[in-house]
């Protein structure tokens, strides 16, 4: 080999160096860093690593009264729902579902739960969607809305809690 065809190998090994380690740096951003950044902001879709605990009993203790108080009127006492709540009422919006196994609930990831009762079904969905389920970002605190989650959560039984662990870990990959 001549000494320029040694030159040209380094600057070529160099070169590449280069690119593997920028491409290697640009991709842990955007599939390690970009995300955590995103999650660590708030706003709807902030909390979607977040796990709720149901089997926290302190946590599900807090969470007892504030949905007596804040969420028992719509959606009932025994987290039943309202009647016909799969049915439009004359003003277009659905009634509140229920909160237990019969409802959709269980369905949603814990982040999405956070959400909703944080920010209000409509601030996931879209402007126009119409609902009576305002956000509760002002009145209640971040743990005071896991608690409420953790309470509804403890009411489900095993089975349904299992299918929810197994959704909320497929959420989170």
């Amino acid at each position: 080999m001549t000494a320029p065809d040694s030159v040209y190998r380094k600057l070529f090994l160099i070169g590449l160096g280069v690119v593997v380690t920028a491409t290697l740096g640009w991709t842990g951003y955007w599939f390690v860093v970009r995300p955590n950044l995103e999650r660590s902001s708030t706003g709807p879709g902030s909390s979607n690593l977040m796990r709720i605990d149901a089997s926290d009993h302190n946590l599900v203790a807090m969470g007892e009264p504030l949905y007596a108080a804040n969420c028992a009127a719509c959606h009932g006492a025994n987290l039943e729902g309202q009647a016909d709540w799969q049915r439009r009422l004359p003003n277009g919006r659905l009634p509140a579902p229920p909160h237990d196994e019969t409802g959709h609930t269980w369905h949603h990831p814990d982040s999405v739960l956070f959400d909703i009762t944080k920010y209000g079904t409509a601030a996931l969905l879209t402007d126009s969607y119409e609902t009576d389920m305002g956000g509760y970002e002002n009145s209640l605190t971040d743990e005071e809305i896991r608690a409420v989650i953790a309470y509804i959560k403890s009411r489900w039984p095993d089975s349904i809690r299992e299918r929810h662990r197994r959704l909320n870990e497929a959420a989170q990959q």
